[in-house]
C-alpha cells in the first residue's frame, strides 16, 4: 500500500453511498486509502490517528484535540431522516427502557436532548448489544439507526424519527455525520474531493440502478433525495453547533 495515499474512513450505511461512488469514479481513487465501518468505528479511527480523514459521527468532535470540517457535504437531514428512530409497541409516555444502538453516539446524544428538553420524559437508559432489536417490546423501546432499520416501522406500533423531532424542536436540520480531519489537508486534494462528492450525488439516479433495493417498499431514490441532505450548509453549521453545545448536558446511561 502506497504509504503517501490519504487514509479515509468512512460510514458503511447505503446512505453513503452516493458520496463513495464520486469518489471511487474521480481521480482520487488512486490517491486514497479507503476502508468503511459502522459510524462508532470511524470515530475511533480519526481520534486515535489512525486515518486522515473521516466521515465520522459528529459527537466525536469535542474528543478532538484539533479538528477541521474538510466538505461542504456531510448525511444530515431537514425534518424526517428514516434511518435514525426509535421503535416501540407502546407510545413514548408509556416506556420505562429505551436500548441505545452501539453504533453512533451522535444518535445517542440527539435521543438524551430530545428526551430532556423536546419530549420531557424519564426513561431508563440502556447501552444496547448485538441483537438488541429482538428484545424491543412492552415498556422497552429501542433506539436504531442506519441500514437496520429498514422495514421496522411495519414491525412496531410506533416510530419517532430523531431527525424529524429535532426539527420541530428547533426549527433546523440535523447533522449525524461529517468529514473531519484531525490535521490540515492539502487544499488541491480538498478541493477534488468536494469536487468528487458533489459528482457523486448529480449521479444519484444511475446509483440507485446499480444498487439493490434492501427492501420491497424502500425507494432508494426517495431515501437520498428526500430525506437525506447532503449539503454541509449554513442551517446545518448552526444546528452542529447547537448540537455541541447541547449534548455535553445530557442525561447519562443507567
Amino acid at each position: 500500500m502506497n504509504n503517501n495515499k490519504i487514509k479515509i474512513t468512512a460510514v458503511s450505511y447505503l446512505n453513503t453511498k452516493p458520496l463513495l461512488y464520486g469518489i471511487l469514479r474521480s481521480p482520487l481513487a488512486d490517491q486514497v486509502e479507503l476502508s468503511l465501518a459502522i459510524p462508532s468505528e470511524c470515530a475511533r479511527r480519526l481520534r486515535d490517528g489512525e486515518v486522515d480523514l473521516a466521515l465520522a459521527p459528529v459527537a466525536i468532535l469535542p474528543e478532538l484535540e484539533h479538528w477541521e470540517l474538510v466538505s461542504n457535504y456531510c448525511i444530515g437531514a431537514d425534518g424526517a431522516v428514516k434511518t435514525v428512530c426509535l421503535y416501540s409497541e407502546r407510545p413514548l409516555e408509556a416506556l420505562e427502557t429505551i436500548y441505545l444502538d452501539y453504533h453512533s453516539r451522535t444518535s445517542v446524544e440527539l435521543i438524551k436532548i430530545l428526551l430532556r428538553d423536546y419530549w420531557k420524559q424519564s426513561v431508563r437508559l440502556l447501552p444496547a448489544f448485538p441483537g438488541y432489536e429482538d428484545h424491543i417490546g412492552g415498556a422497552v423501546g429501542g433506539l436504531v439507526i442506519g441500514d437496520r432499520t429498514i422495514g421496522l416501522e411495519q414491525k412496531f406500533a410506533y416510530t419517532y424519527d430523531l431527525a424529524e423531532a429535532w426539527r420541530n424542536h428547533t426549527g433546523l436540520p440535523f447533522v449525524f455525520a461529517a468529514w473531519v480531519s484531525a490535521r490540515p489537508l492539502p487544499p488541491e486534494f480538498v478541493t477534488a474531493f468536494n469536487e468528487a462528492l458533489e459528482a457523486g450525488l448529480r449521479l444519484i439516479p444511475q446509483l440507485t440502478l446499480l444498487l439493490p433495493s434492501p427492501h420491497p417498499q424502500f425507494s432508494l431514490e426517495e431515501y437520498y433525495t428526500r430525506y437525506i441532505s447532503y449539503e454541509l450548509d449554513a442551517p446545518k453549521r448552526q444546528a452542529l453547533n447547537l448540537f455541541l453545545q447541547q449534548f455535553s448536558a445530557a442525561v447519562p446511561l443507567v
